[in-house]
């Protein structure tokens, strides 16, 4: 493999190994900025830029499967947005319940790292959400983007959750715990769930504050960062946050796409099917059918040549239903 020059974050990390993506990733991250190991599950890396500072959690491999390039989800904002970026990292699902990153925190607060942007927005999607969340208190006045976050796993809290009760031995009590708590040091959070996911929509209710805003992507299912950076929705969402533009009507607008995203529409179609409601689901088939070649929609329209289909007012008034 032809070498790569140290700080070029073009570089695609796509393919390799766990131990020289890590290298490389390092090398490059030391060449803009800085790297640091912190403890054996985690570590953090920092590419410098302009006065907004983009915080994410991410897990490494979260980083190597969902972007095309093996990148930090951050690395394209530097590019395109020309912003810092920290990127604290974890080996599998950790939540960030550490002491070397709290430690690590602590010292870029006491150092006034934060200080020195004019803008601090922390994102993170699931665990890394958490920690996006729980971790923004270390930058008053900061942005919060978070999606599916767990609010924390405490089992006096949340024993509700049997997902993860193997890590209901971590310490969620202490420093950085509980997660909405963390919140209210923050200028605004948005907090993103699909309310058909009753435990998501369970964690995120306990996220209700004055400074949070709550938006509800219905029926897009239990891995919504995939499916909003296979939409081309992410990065956008981050911009909007980043310029405090991320009203309700603003993200309505925005995700108006998912009506051209398959995985969205077979989601839909198998709850109307489950509700037994014919006629939105045939409102509905008809209206894919006729812009995308899905061929489940195709045959239930074809199952029901025989019965009475709607149309006209019925059938407009049964597509305002689905919008």
């Amino acid at each position: 493999m032809k070498a790569l020059p140290p700080a070029d974050l073009t570089a695609s990390l796509e393919g390799l190994g766990r131990n020289e993506w890590r290298a490389r990733l390092a090398g490059i991250a030391r060449a803009r900025g800085a790297f640091r190991e912190l403890g054996g599950d985690h570590f953090a890396a920092y590419v410098a830029g302009g006065e907004t500072l983009l915080v994410t959690f991410e897990t490494q491999a979260g980083i190597q499967g969902l972007t095309e390039e093996g990148q930090p989800m951050g690395w394209r904002m530097v590019r395109e947005e020309g912003w810092s970026h920290l990127c604290i990292v974890s080996e599998g699902d950790t939540w960030f319940r550490d002491a070397a990153v709290y430690e690590y925190v602590d010292e870029l607060i006491d150092e006034g790292f934060f200080e020195a942007f004019e803008q601090v927005l922390f994102f993170g999607a699931g665990p890394c959400a958490y920690a996006a969340c729980a971790f923004s208190v270390a930058a008053p006045g900061a942005l919060v983007l978070a999606i599916q976050p767990q609010a924390t796993l405490n089992p006096e809290l949340t024993e509700w959750d049997e997902r993860f009760r193997e890590m209901r031995r971590l310490d969620f009590t202490s420093r950085y715990g509980y997660a909405p708590d963390m919140l209210d040091a923050c200028a605004h959070a948005w907090v993103l769930y699909d309310p058909v996911e009753r435990l998501d929509a369970m964690h995120a209710a306990l996220f209700a504050r004055p400074n949070v805003t709550l938006l509800r992507l219905r029926h897009m299912g239990a891995a919504l960062q995939g499916s909003l950076l296979r939409m081309g929705m992410l990065h956008t969402l981050l911009r909007l946050a980043s310029q405090e533009r991320l009203e309700p009507r603003v993200f309505a607008t925005l995700y108006r796409r998912r009506r051209r995203y398959p995985p969205y529409l077979r989601n839909l179609l198998s709850s109307l099917e489950a509700e037994g409601r014919e006629v939105l689901i045939q409102a509905l088939c008809r209206n894919v059918t006729s812009r995308m070649n899905l061929p489940r929609f195709r045959r239930r329209l074809q199952d029901a040549a025989g019965r009475s289909i709607p149309d006209g007012a019925p059938m407009r008034r049964a597509m305002d239903q689905l919008d």
